[in-house]
């Protein structure tokens, strides 16, 4: 068992870094570095960009490397999509 989970680990270890290639072949240092500062405070925005950006990559339809002003477009566009509306309500006394 112990070596069915040190091998998985290997393999998430092996994805993760075929990912992270992939990104630095494919955005400038300033376009990695916002992400990178992205990932501390919205890890889950970061996460849906870089799959965002792979799958453009995969499909081979990204033409050229993404710079820090388009992927701060991405990021809006792809907050804008996964933001939950939040409401709050308050209720008086007597409603």
């Amino acid at each position: 068992e112990a070596e069915g989970r040190r091998k998985k680990a290997e393999e998430e270890a092996a994805r993760e870094a075929q990912r992270q290639a992939i990104l630095r072949a494919i955005l400038t240092p300033e376009a990695r570095e916002r992400l990178a500062n992205v990932k501390l405070v919205r890890p889950e925005l970061a996460r849906a960009v870089e799959d965002y950006l792979i799958s453009l990559y995969s499909s081979g339809q990204l033409g050229g490397v993404i710079d820090d002003g388009t992927l701060r477009d991405i990021l809006a566009e792809i907050d804008i999509r996964t933001r939950r509306e939040i409401r709050i309500r308050f209720k008086r006394k007597g409603e």
